[in-house]
């Protein structure tokens, strides 16, 4: 289900999370290809913003809303239909992480995980299918983690939604095969972003001992998997090795995590310095 840049060119593309990090990188990459954008986020001054810097490049429709809001999503598929007249690519980008272990966290707080990292994209997906059935081709990418592959303290919720969300990706891919809609989930490790940047001290040191992507790199690869070049990338290369050797052997899972903890502390400290 190979396809060409050209692709993109009028193709519309919904994206979650879109005022900042990766979601924002996203939309900066699809308008340099030509596609329209529909860009989600809670916040609308966030949204203000990068669609005045894209909108002299192409199309844009801002939405704020809740992703975990049904009514919100399906009100999102008629406004895009109603702009463009068409969905051809939905990427869920959306996600919420509360930091710390399941004991020390609010029962709404492990609900609102569940609800934008594993239910909104399972809603949206479907609300978005029948439209990108009619469109005749298109793509649905979801971004997961890292985490989705081997269990973490401190994250286990977070890392759960993100299992669920990578099981869902290769079953839809399943269900869609030859259909001529592409279905991909990239896994990063920690990304250069104020998602883990702007709360340096409560993230898990674990985090910081993987190599740093960039927001571009990840959008890069969300092309690519649009273009149906896999079903799954993780990100870095090593990193995703890891953790599968990190799900398969558990001992030594728990034997690494001294070292790796380690490693993310003096990581850390160089990122403060930065």
């Amino acid at each position: 289900m190979s396809k060409s840049l050209s692709y993109f060119t009028d193709k519309t593309v919904i994206i979650t999370g879109a005022s900042a990090g990766v979601g924002a990188a996203c939309a900066r990459q699809f308008a340099e290809l030509g596609a329209n954008l529909v860009l989600v986020a809670r916040g609308q001054a966030a949204l203000d913003i990068i669609e005045r810097e894209l909108s002299a490049i192409t199309g844009v429709l801002t939405v704020a809303m809740n992703v975990a809001s049904a009514e919100d999503c399906a009100s999102l598929m008629s406004k895009t239909i109603e702009k463009f007249g068409a969905i051809h690519i939905l990427v869920n980008n959306a996600g919420l992480h509360c930091r710390g272990s399941v004991e020390n966290q609010l029962p709404q707080q492990l609900a609102d995980m569940v609800d934008v990292n594993l239910r909104a994209p399972v809603f949206l997906t479907a609300a978005a299918l029948p439209h990108i059935r009619r469109a005749g081709s298109g793509a649905i990418v979801m971004v997961g983690s890292l985490a989705g592959r081997a269990p973490i303290q401190g994250a286990a919720t977070y890392g759960a939604t993100k299992a669920g969300l990578r099981s869902f990706t290769y079953s839809l891919a399943d269900e869609l095969r030859g259909s001529g809609i592409a279905v991909g989930l990239v896994s990063p490790g920690p990304i250069d972003t104020g998602f883990i940047m702007d709360e340096i001290d409560k993230v898990e040191d674990i985090v910081y001992s993987q190599p740093m992507s960039t927001a571009k790199q990840v959008a890069d690869v969300v092309v690519r998997l649009v273009l149906g070049e896999k079903i799954e990338i993780s990100m870095p290369w090593f990193s995703g090795k890891l953790t599968t050797v990190g799900y398969l052997f558990p001992r030594f899972r728990r034997l690494s995590r001294g070292l790796l903890d380690s490693m993310g502390r003096r990581n850390k400290e160089k990122y403060r310095r930065r």
